[in-house]
């Protein structure tokens, strides 16, 4: 009995020992290690996109256009000290198309000036009357250099008649009477912000003329006057045209010298080479321009002229006809405000 006890407390010990030990359903290699995490910086996630880049567009022509009209006006009423109505007007106009690539500079200007004044009881009158046409050509052998290899091309004349007044029956210039034309070749200084340009040329060809047959008899601006017989007959009507060959230096300064204020100044000098060198035919013009906004300019001027060809013509007898006497400097000044329009 005793032996079958102790059988019994033995059966019951394995059956405790083997509810103390529980198979592992995990299998070794499915084991998951645990690691601590790093933290996690911020990323900045970036989207490509396909950018077609164009090639520079490069111009080389660049234009400046101006337009505008000075005027100035009297008037009285009933004024004690007397005096006339007046009233003054001059348009005028500026265009320039300028070509520039690499080594090469080409410039062109036009311009004109048309003026007129009427008073009260006496006739309409032109004060001013220009066109200008000029060309220019450069070559330079590096783009350090300010010096141009230079052709240049200038030509002036007027627009309407001209008149020695108060004799309004037979003008005394016209279109293209005269006419003078400049072309030759030299040398170009032109600085860097292009403010200043000095031309020098020791081969420039000089034309005038005179395309009205009756000013062209008369020798007008120094063509060859028609040639009559003793008795006044016509035998050789007068040239139309004169040729001369020079030295010409020309310069160009236009410039802010202070605010709102631009100076521009031009001279030309020309001397033929054939006939009497040493005169020096001048022109020179001086011009400022006052801002006063975008749109209203003052403007102060004078134009100085010598030609050894042109003779100074006047009536001093009262005939009614015109005694010619020798060359004169020929002096212009004017004053005036007005409108512009730039584009």
């Amino acid at each position: 009995m005793k032996i079958l006890f102790l059988s019994f407390l033995a059966c019951l010990f394995a059956l405790n020992a083997s509810a103390q030990i529980i198979p592992n359903p995990i299998k070794p290699s499915d084991t998951i290690k645990v690691v601590k995490p790093a933290p996690v910086q911020d990323t900045l996630l970036v989207v490509l996109d396909t950018i077609t880049l164009e090639p520079p567009m490069l111009v080389f022509w660049t234009e400046k256009n101006a337009v505008g009209l000075n005027f100035n006006e009297v008037a009285f009423i009933n004024w004690n000290a007397g005096g006339n109505n007046s009233i003054s007007a001059l348009v005028h106009g500026n265009f320039e198309r300028n070509y520039t690539k690499k080594l090469l500079s080409w410039k062109n200007r036009g311009s004109f000036k048309y003026g007129l004044n009427a008073q009260e009881d006496r006739e309409v009158r032109k004060t001013d009357d220009e066109f200008r046409l000029n060309s220019s050509f450069g070559y330079r052998k590096d783009s350090i250099s300010n010096w141009y290899y230079s052709a240049k091309f200038t030509f002036n004349t007027q627009i309407a008649n001209g008149y020695k007044y108060p004799e309004t029956d037979k003008p005394i210039s016209k279109f293209m009477a005269p006419g003078y034309l400049f072309v030759g070749v030299g040398s170009q200084y032109s600085s860097h912000d292009e403010s200043l340009d000095v031309y020098i040329s020791p081969l420039t060809q000089k034309s005038t003329f005179v395309l009205d047959q009756r000013l062209a008899n008369e020798g007008m601006f120094g063509v060859q006057r028609a040639q009559y017989d003793d008795l006044g007959n016509l035998i050789k009507e007068g040239e139309s045209v004169r040729t001369e060959i020079g030295f010409l230096v020309t310069s160009n300064f236009a410039k802010e010298i202070f605010t709102n204020v631009k100076l521009d100044n031009r001279i030309s000098l020309y001397s033929d080479y054939l006939n009497k060198f040493g005169n020096v035919d001048v022109d020179w013009e001086v011009n400022a321009d006052l801002k006063v906004n975008d749109f209203i300019r003052a403007n102060i001027g004078t134009q100085l002229r010598y030609d050894d060809d042109v003779k100074y013509k006047e009536d001093t007898n009262g005939d009614g006809n015109l005694e010619t006497f020798g060359p004169r400097v020929q002096f212009k000044q004017l004053l005036g405000v007005g409108v512009i329009y730039e584009f």
